[in-house]
């Protein structure tokens, strides 16, 4: 396949770099909320549609969400670039296809955020839905249960693969790691350590409530990110268990800015 050009590439580049950044704002703000919430401080745990709502009240936030539909739009072109013209070279066997197709579904997931950064804008009224209304309609078709079960499946190997990337460091390959000094690299590769291995653990949890929501038929056993959270506050030292993965999840946005700034983002 013929190489992008200058122009093309500079604008994949500007993408990828306003997507990373955006995706860490997010992950920034889930994580800062779910610490507050802990400390009694007035936040919540929520998932990304939280996140924008918190986003949405600061001042000028109105132009933070602006930005954030801009860059998460950029994302979804950069995730949609890797699956469609292969820019990390996965290759055509059954697992680069696999991993592609992930990038696809990445992708849509984070259009669909964006697009809800623009009803907000928008003062549509709208309302995002929750992940048991989600799962509520898929079981409602044929084949639905098996499906959710196959998603929380899937769920569960995303985790245990970003945990396994944490403690492996296969991100760094995709780093410029000849513009990092050492010193640079330390603070990176210990972020993103523990931010992978946060984000793991709770797609870990959330896939675990899909499995059971599939298991007993019952869509309200389904819980997205902001239930995973609460998941873990109900536990014994739920309040210490939360305040890890919170700490865990801004780490994750901090791997994210890592990404922006120092991501091979070729196409």
């Amino acid at each position: 396949m013929d190489h992008p050009s200058g122009n093309t590439q500079r604008l994949v580049t500007i993408a990828a770099r306003c997507g990373y950044t955006a995706k860490g704002m997010i992950y920034i703000t889930i994580g800062w909320l779910s610490m507050m919430a802990v400390l009694g401080m007035g936040g919540r745990n929520g998932g990304t549609s939280e996140a924008v709502r918190e986003l949405a009240t600061q001042p000028f936030g109105s132009v933070l969400i602006a930005l954030l539909a801009i860059g998460l739009f950029g994302y979804t072109a950069w995730r949609l670039i890797q699956a469609i013209f292969d820019a990390e070279q996965k290759g055509r066997d059954w697992k680069g296809i696999l991993t592609r197709l992930g990038y696809v579904l990445s992708g849509l997931i984070y259009a669909g955020i964006a697009i809800n950064c623009v009803e907000l804008l928008l003062d549509s009224g709208s309302s995002s839905s929750s992940t048991s209304s989600h799962t509520r309609t898929v079981m409602s078709h044929p084949g639905g249960i098996v499906a959710i079960f196959v998603i929380g499946l899937g769920f569960l190997g995303v985790g245990l693969r970003q945990i396994w990337r944490g403690w492996h460091h296969s991100y760094e390959k995709n780093w410029h790691l000849d513009e990092m000094s050492r010193r640079q690299r330390l603070i990176a590769a210990n972020v993103s350590r523990v931010g992978l291995t946060a984000r793991g653990i709770v797609f870990m949890i959330m896939a675990l409530f899909l499995c059971l929501s599939a298991i007993n038929t019952d869509p309200s056993d389904a819980r997205g990110l902001g239930g995973a959270l609460s998941a873990v506050a109900e536990q014994p030292f739920g309040p210490w268990l939360l305040s890890l993965v919170a700490i865990g999840l801004i780490a994750y946005g901090g791997y994210c800015l890592v990404n922006a700034r120092f991501r091979n983002v070729n196409a």
